[in-house]
């Protein structure tokens, strides 16, 4: 057949290299509204609920029993189930109704009637949720800083220069797990140089993640992962009551706890009961509201490829972060996972968060190139800093991120690689060579970096936990070797998870480790004229992008 030479080159489009499906709900490829859905209903007894969208307390499976115990304000209940969803989806985009009021309305309804309030917003009314419902006044954004080597020097190096950026949360993990305390102690050291006040977290398996959290090593974590049926749960090993256990583990030893959930695990799992995505990621929000965290990380997550595929699913999404907003938890909106070969549709996909703004844009921008990411690559990366920074700047919009100069970048990176090698030193731990620091001072990626003797580096890491070395010796460390501005910084964030303070809901910390969080410097957008504005010294600071033209030279 001869062919249309118009249609043979838009089938040669990037966007055509991804995956698509029509609507399956019998294996749960829909994304916002199946027929297999319950309808909303709840009947109370004595206190206790005895029937929840549709089930009676004896055909409750245990994610029914934790949400009816937990997850939902009895006292509120049968007055807010009573609204019609209509009616609280009008609320929502109301800039007369507060966000305290519908927080107050919202915590006695059901998930099958907080998927109902979803459906009835498209995608623009989603993001005007957003932007009143978020919990912390200010965006912000959190990093991902990884690299192929799992070498130590670059990720100092790429965490000062992601806390340079703007960064207020950075993450790591490795492809070798055994290297966790040696990447934990970079990353700490690192943050602080680019920034003080940068909260730090190592992915790792969650005895260890715990050990590091305990040890000083990092000040955060987010990888307590839930799931909307009790098959897929069981199948990760865990149920809602040993999250909430893991949860107190955490949080008792002074560290921020975010979960994880996303749409579209279920489906990759095999056992999503025919229903649709948004009310399986209900049900995972209100567990984890029961469980007593703080927020989550959600937004399909590493699952995006699923609800990418379905019609709707990218609207799915930013309705699953506004469910999360909704329920009272700090949202880190994902963004964190590559879902299309199709720039244009990338960069869609996350205007949804960055145009209202969430606690954390990306739950990990990628602050290395892209096959460096060890979380399996961003949707946005450090090749994509100037675009993003642009955008900020073509919009008036704060995506959490500021312009930098180069002569800035080579200078955290320098001492930040400096640094490490000056505590890996006073420590006893694996050398690291002046060319090593060199290389990752002007290095994009680890192509660019020498290699390191990974024998050596993971006899010290098992020395790091063999012999107890603690976020305490780290201090000690810089102060003797004449990092007594980085040992202090580092020294404040030790004192800041014996406040505690940073552990209520969207908590950061300012460059002079102050909290702000949704309890002193919530959201309260009601409309024009209020709320977050970008204006002043931060929209001076985000006009300062490199490559432009000073009127002033001509």
């Amino acid at each position: 057949m001869k062919r249309s030479k118009r249609i043979e080159i838009l089938d040669q489009r990037p966007v055509n290299l991804d995956g698509y499906i029509n609507e399956w709900p019998e294996m749960g490829f829909v994304a916002m509204k199946s027929p297999y859905d319950p309808a909303p209903s709840i009947r109370i007894r004595d206190g206790k609920v005895v029937e929840l969208d549709g089930k009676v307390r004896e055909e409750f499976d245990f994610i029914d029993q934790f949400i009816a115990d937990y997850a939902i304000r009895i006292d509120r209940a049968e007055k807010s189930m009573s609204v019609s969803s209509l009616d609280i989806a009008r609320m929502i985009v109301d800039i007369h109704v507060s966000r305290k009021e519908i927080l107050e309305l919202v915590s006695g309804i059901t998930p099958a009637k907080m998927a109902e309030v979803i459906n009835h917003l498209n995608v623009v009314e989603l993001m005007m949720g957003m932007q009143k419902m978020r919990a912390r006044k200010t965006p912000g954004n959190q990093a991902h800083i990884t690299n192929l080597k799992d070498d130590p020097v670059q990720i100092a190096a790429d965490a000062a220069e992601g806390a340079l950026r703007g960064f207020a949360e950075e993450e790591t993990t490795m492809g070798v797990a055994r290297y966790a305390p040696l990447s934990s102690m970079a990353l700490l050291i690192g943050s602080q140089i680019g920034r003080p006040g940068v909260l730090t977290q190592c992915s790792a398996e969650e005895a260890t993640e715990l050990e590091l959290g305990i040890r000083g090593l990092t000040t955060y974590a987010e990888t307590l992962s839930v799931y909307g049926t009790e098959k897929v749960f069981i199948d990760g090993d865990d149920t809602p009551y040993s999250k909430a256990f893991l949860n107190s583990a955490y949080a008792s030893r002074g560290l921020k706890v975010r979960f994880t959930s996303g749409s579209g695990s279920e489906v990759l799992m095999g056992s999503s009961e025919k229903k649709s995505m948004l009310y399986l990621e209900c049900r995972c929000l209100y567990a984890t509201k029961g469980a007593g965290s703080q927020g989550v990380q959600n937004g399909s997550v590493s699952c995006i490829g699923v609800p990418g595929a379905v019609p709707g699913g990218i609207r799915e999404v930013i309705g699953e972060n506004l469910v999360a907003a909704l329920l009272g938890l700090e949202c880190a909106s994902s963004n964190d996972q590559s879902f299309s070969n199709s720039d244009m549709r990338r960069t869609a996909r996350t205007m949804l968060q960055f145009l209202p703004g969430t606690d954390f844009i990306f739950s990990g921008y990628a602050a290395e190139p892209n096959y460096d990411n060890m979380f399996a690559g961003s949707n946005f990366d450090a090749e994509d800093f100037d675009d993003y920074t642009v955008l900020q700047r073509d919009m008036q919009v704060d995506g959490g991120l500021r312009p930098v100069t180069e002569e800035e970048v080579i200078r955290v990176r320098n001492k930040a690689a400096k640094a490490v090698q000056a505590v890996f030193r006073q420590l006893g731990l694996s050398p690291i060579s002046d060319e090593q620091v060199e290389a990752v001072t002007y290095a994009h990626g680890s192509k660019d970096t020498l290699s390191r003797d990974v024998t050596a580096d993971l006899m010290a890491a098992e020395d790091v936990l063999k012999r107890g070395i603690t976020g305490v010796d780290v201090v000690k460390a810089l102060a003797q070797t004449g990092y007594k501005d980085v040992a202090e910084s580092v020294l404040n964030m030790l004192k800041q998870r014996v406040v505690g303070d940073y552990m209520q809901t969207s908590a950061i910390l300012d460059k002079e480790f102050h909290v702000l969080s949704g309890v002193n410097t919530p959201n309260d957008y009601m409309g024009p004229g209020t709320g977050y504005r970008v204006d002043g010294e931060r929209w001076e600071e985000i006009k300062r992008i490199p490559h432009i033209i000073d009127p002033q030279d001509i």
